[in-house]
């Protein structure tokens, strides 16, 4: 087997197990445990996993976040319902902006209903999603292509949010530590923060499984947005603190919304 191709196995292994062991991957792929070190490397150094003690991991960490197809599969039935809600504070006629965000990216199937409406985003899956139908028109942002992230960043991305304004910005976020957001990658936060202040209002949708993690890079104060969205299944302890910070918190179940702030 090629190199290249064994490499893009293993990532396929990750993104299934999350986790594997150089031992086994040797096993499998029938070579050393040298040349396996040296695929995680190569790997490793392309941002696209993080070396652990005997292996390899996919799975965020406060200085890693993971490939984007690997976030999909995780709470996938939770982000569908922050994703459902949020479309309903949505009006046609609406110019907005959508993020990275493996959550606020759901936002693409729930907007054929709203038409018409002008969708600006960095999200190479919204923008696929998004440039067929008929009455969405589509600001794509460019900028360096993120492969790990399938989006755009960089200073061409913060420079065209810049020169754009729009109602409502709907992002996500990796981590949620006390009463603020963070994230590892310094230029994803870059542009989320310039995508708040180009809208009028900001929402952040995070699953539930991301309060009480920290990132390497402060994005923002959760009081900068103008409601969080999380499932209902957040940890009793993490939402008493969040309403005696004042943050607008609206937990969404599967039949039912409550709010508090």
């Amino acid at each position: 087997m090629k190199p290249d191709d064994r490499r893009q196995e293993i990532m396929d292994i990750l993104m299934e197990a999350g986790s594997a062991s150089v031992e086994d991957l040797a096993g499998r792929f029938g070579v050393s445990k040298m040349t396996v070190h040296r695929d995680l490397d190569d790997l490793e150094q392309a941002g696209l996993l993080r070396k652990v003690h005997g292996g390899a991991s996919i799975q965020s960490s406060p200085q890693f976040e993971s490939d984007f197809r690997y976030r999909e599969k995780i709470a996938a039935e939770e982000k569908r319902r922050l994703a459902q809600h949020a479309a309903t504070l949505i009006e046609p006629g609406q110019i907005i902006i959508i993020d990275d965000g493996s959550t606020a990216g759901g936002l693409a199937d729930h907007l054929k209903d709203i038409r018409p409406l002008t969708v600006i985003t960095n999200n190479l899956g919204v923008i696929n999603k998004l440039a067929p139908v008929a009455g969405i028109d589509v600001i794509s942002l460019g900028g360096q292509y993120s492969k790990k992230f399938n989006g755009f960043f960089g200073i061409t991305t913060e420079e065209a949010l810049r020169s754009l304004r729009a109602d409502a910005a709907f992002l996500s976020s990796s981590a949620i530590h006390g009463a603020s957001a963070f994230h590892q990658d310094q230029e994803v936060v870059q542009t989320k923060r310039q995508m708040m202040t180009s809208a009028a209002r900001s929402y952040l949708l995070v699953d539930h499984g991301k309060f009480g993690k920290s990132a390497l890079h402060f994005l923002t104060g959760l009081d900068g947005f103008d409601a969080v969205l999380t499932g209902a299944e957040i940890d009793p302890a993490y939402e008493a603190d969040l309403r005696e910070a004042g943050i607008k918190l609206q937990k969404i179940g599967a039949k039912a919304t409550e709010e508090t702030a």
